[in-house]
């Protein structure tokens, strides 16, 4: 089954369709059970289909985040026109700005701007409440539907399901005999985030079941871990794959970091409690303050769970939060024996000879080794 992941699909026209509102978000710390609730379907803004940013470029400097870029491109272009509304996160700078810009130029009918902590202590949860909150009583003015404990409740089992599920999808790069690739599995987690999670999770089940049915792969050298930011487009990661690497896990927010851990409920807590600590708690990423110890120990937690032999750092082009976590982490993975390429990606990808020569180098280094 090979998964259909554009922006515009035929899962929103059939959802829009049936008078459906459709909300966009930015960031996989953007709870999305909030809106599903609401009866309405979250999506995620990605920038993979831009293949010209010129007229973003307007808007936003060559200096800037080319995946913000991209997005904004495809608001000009007209690929967001089915969107109804748009929650962004203070996540970056530049993400800001698409926001700022996407404010004065997009035709969508609601626009929300909300504060995520940047930590996930006590105090820290009881903000990020009081903001989903206003992201709540937001969604139910725009769909004209109340957001129940009951139907919060229900999108927080519905969302469970969907990350036991990709979790079982990624324990099939697992061992000796691997049955999917790195491509695939990003192909499914970007189609988590472009259509219903009632259908996805029927869809989903299906391509695991037929998976474990598939010869095991042989033709790779190097298991490889993809670690990064906004690795949106599965072309990018097949590149390593017909150059000798297995993309076995990642720590992307378009991968793990999307839906990986679960939203737990704790005695006396209300749903939107128990969304609010569990998506603080969740992977974290450079956005996070005084984390890094952390998000290294998940780093490394998931390296070793899929018994990595590599690791490829994407670093993406003028990133303000990503762009020196490499640095940081390099000498780390070192000492731990585990090799690291760091490359720098543009979002529109015009370098793929180049990246699959380093790939194949790489993994040719770690064969020698």
């Amino acid at each position: 089954m090979k998964p259909t992941i554009a922006i515009g699909n035929e899962y929103i026209e059939s959802w829009k369709k049936a008078g459906k509102k459709v909300v966009g978000t930015v960031c996989c710390h953007i709870p999305e059970e909030l809106i599903h609730a609401a009866g309405m379907l979250p999506i995620r803004i990605r920038g993979t289909e831009c293949t010209d940013d010129r007229d973003g470029e307007t808007w936003m400097t060559g200096y800037t985040c080319g995946f913000c870029r991209a997005c904004l491109q495809n608001l000009i272009d007209g690929k967001y026109n089915f969107l109804d509304g748009i929650i962004v996160s203070d996540g970056c700078m530049f993400i800001q700005r698409l926001y700022d810009n996407w404010a004065v130029i997009g035709n969508t009918e609601c626009k929300l701007n909300i504060n995520i902590p940047r930590n996930h202590d006590k105090l820290a949860v009881n903000y990020f409440k009081d903001e989903l909150q206003i992201v709540k009583e937001t969604m139910e003015k725009l769909s004209g539907n109340e957001i129940t404990e009951e139907k919060l409740n229900a999108s927080i089992d519905l969302y469970n399901q969907t990350r036991a599920l990709i979790r079982e999808m990624f324990t099939l790069t697992k061992g000796n005999e691997p049955k999917i690739t790195g491509t695939e599995t990003l192909q499914w987690t970007i189609r988590a985030m472009s259509m219903p999670k009632e259908i996805y999770n029927e869809e989903l089940r299906a391509f695991i079941d037929e998976a474990k049915q598939r010869e095991p792969i042989t033709n790779y050298g190097a298991r490889l871990m993809m670690i990064g930011s906004a690795v949106d487009d599965p072309e990018y990661v097949r590149i390593f794959e017909e150059h000798g690497g297995l993309i076995v896990t990642d720590y992307n927010c378009y991968g793990t970091r999307y839906l990986w851990s679960d939203v737990t409920r704790q005695e006396g807590e209300s749903a939107i409690e128990s969304i609010a600590r569990s998506y603080l708690e969740k992977l974290t990423c450079p956005r996070m303050t005084d984390l890094h110890d952390e998000m290294y120990e998940d780093m490394l937690g998931l390296a070793r769970e899929f018994d990595v032999d590599g690791i490829v750092y994407v670093r993406l082009k003028n990133c303000c939060l990503w762009g020196g976590e490499s640095v940081f982490f390099y000498d780390k993975f070192e000492k731990e024996g585990i090799p690291v390429l760091t490359l720098e990606k543009e979002e529109i990808t015009t370098n793929a000879g180049q990246v699959g020569v380093r790939a194949e180098a790489f993994v040719e280094m770690i064969e020698g080794n």
